[in-house]
């Protein structure tokens, strides 16, 4: 891929990650409204018994709101519910002591739009995965673009797989016998640690 234009998600699945990697540059779609049941505000993870979905609680009324206005609704408890849920997860995986404080930081923070919260975290997980990809935030909404790769809601949770380009590279999960394709990022960052970054690579076709 040369430039991929794509949204903004919670946490995002490893092929997010594997189209940024892979790209020569990234437009993060910034004037786009907020779609429901989408990784904008969600993510999965892997529990003892099962995939669990956590969902950032948001205000948005049923009404088309810019995701750069979508704030989120903090009178829901949902940050102590999403830490609880990540640490009694993954607390036993080799690398989350490395990498859980400043994630923790970030969903503490307080932040006031769902848009903020994402860019943040996003910022952080491509640190850690070594991945220095220019990435520039969209000035407008356009439904169509040229010369780029519209991968807007290309990654989504009803979709399932495949995707063109992504390709899942095995590793070793918490729990399960069977592998589960594209959790959450943090997922492979707790179990590969720095090694994330080569299945991050080597998931891309």
């Amino acid at each position: 891929m040369t430039s991929i234009l794509i949204e903004s998600q919670y946490m995002p699945p490893v092929a997010y990650f594997s189209a940024i990697a892979k790209a020569e540059k990234v437009c993060l779609e910034s004037y786009e409204h907020f779609e429901k049941q989408s990784y904008r505000n969600r993510c999965r993870i892997l529990t003892s018994t099962k995939v669990l979905d956590l969902s950032v609680p948001v205000h948005h009324q049923g009404k088309k709101i810019p995701i750069q206005k979508v704030m989120i609704d903090y009178q829901q408890k949902w940050q102590s519910h999403h830490w609880r849920s990540i640490e009694t997860a993954y607390k036993n995986s080799p690398f989350f002591d490395f990498y859980s404080g400043k994630i923790k930081a970030v969903i503490f923070s307080n932040i006031s739009t769902l848009f903020e919260l994402n860019c943040q975290l996003l910022t952080l997980c491509l640190e850690y995965l070594q991945i220095d990809t220019p990435i520039v935030k969209t000035d407008t909404y356009k439904k169509q673009y040229e010369d780029v790769t519209d991968l807007r809601s290309a990654i989504h949770p009803k979709k399932g797989e495949p995707m063109s380009w992504f390709v899942p590279k095995e590793y070793i999960q918490t729990f399960g016998n069977n592998f589960v394709v594209n959790l959450s990022v943090l997922d492979l960052l707790f179990n590969e640690g720095p090694s994330a970054a080569t299945v991050v690579n080597e998931s891309f076709r």
